[in-house]
């Protein structure tokens, strides 16, 4: 414990600051530890690498086998850029489909952790098919024969997290968002005429326009459940946030286990396709 002098409360506040974004960094790698045993990480996509923003294996959760994918942006900068700050490249959602289609194999529940600022753009993965993998997931989770459970825990950036997010179940952190772009990027499609800053007023219009808080996104039921965080953040007490999580988890996952597979598959088929609707403009 650190003890400071009364003109050093600044350096204080700084350090505790600090402290706070380092437990920010790693969320799924605390709820997998916290709300599983056993876990067993699974590497590689079989055709090209290991995608180290994308975490998967399989875990015990409850007494029940169940298989964990979660983003994962790292812990301090050299670790961050290792896992490319949680932007996945096509093998990562290749890796993740390979681990869902071995749960499917073995009737094995599949339980999704959601954290990233969207999938990388860069021009490698795109070369090596960003967007058909990603669309290839979005096909093979709509029809997969075994319940599946996601979690938004902080940011969930368009199909980067979307294609871990075709769910039976999708619950989100009380403070997390989950939106098809970012205010920032939305923003500059819309308004960015002369390639400078457009500027916080037109990004925070942007960020309602987008509707993307839990509370948003429950109350067009875009989303099932929201999870109540600790005063302050889940990041404050991961012990009290991991049982809430437990608790709701276990009961989306009787719910979904109970359920035969061709009424599962009908059920999340029918729960996308009623997303949304086209009203005629005036």
């Amino acid at each position: 414990m650190h003890y400071y002098l009364d003109f050093e409360k600044p350096v204080a506040d700084l350090e505790n600051k600090i402290e706070e974004l380092k437990h920010l960094a790693d969320g799924r790698d605390i709820f997998i530890k916290l709300l599983t045993e056993d876990f067993i990480e699974l590497h590689g996509d079989r055709k090209f690498s290991d995608d180290p923003a994308i975490v998967c294996g399989v875990a015990r959760f409850q007494g029940i086998s169940v298989a964990v994918i979660g983003h994962q942006k790292g812990r301090g900068t050299k670790e961050r850029i290792e896992r490319n700050f949680g932007q996945p490249h096509p093998e990562g959602y290749r890796k993740a489909l390979r681990i869902m289609k071995l749960a499917e194999r073995f009737s094995l529940p599949i339980i999704t952790f959601i954290d990233t600022p969207g999938a990388y753009p860069g021009i490698g993965a795109e070369e090596r098919g960003q967007a058909e993998a990603i669309a290839t997931n979005l096909l093979e989770m709509s029809t997969m024969k075994t319940p599946v459970v996601t979690v938004v825990i902080g940011e969930g950036g368009s199909g980067g997290a979307l294609a871990l997010a075709v769910a039976d179940r999708i619950l989100m952190l009380e403070h997390s968002v989950y939106s098809v772009i970012s205010p920032e990027g939305c923003a500059a499609i819309l308004w960015n005429k002369n390639g400078t800053d457009v500027g916080q007023e037109a990004k925070e219009k942007a960020s309602d326009a987008l509707k993307l808080t839990a509370q948003d996104l429950y109350s067009m039921g875009l989303i099932d459940e929201i999870i109540t965080e600790p005063i302050g953040g889940a990041h404050r007490d991961y012990s009290e946030i991991s049982k809430t999580l437990e608790k709701a988890l276990k009961q989306h996952l009787d719910e979904l286990i109970a359920k035969p597979v061709d009424v599962l598959v009908e059920e999340r088929y029918l729960k996308f396709r009623m997303m949304g609707k086209v009203e005629a403009g005036g």
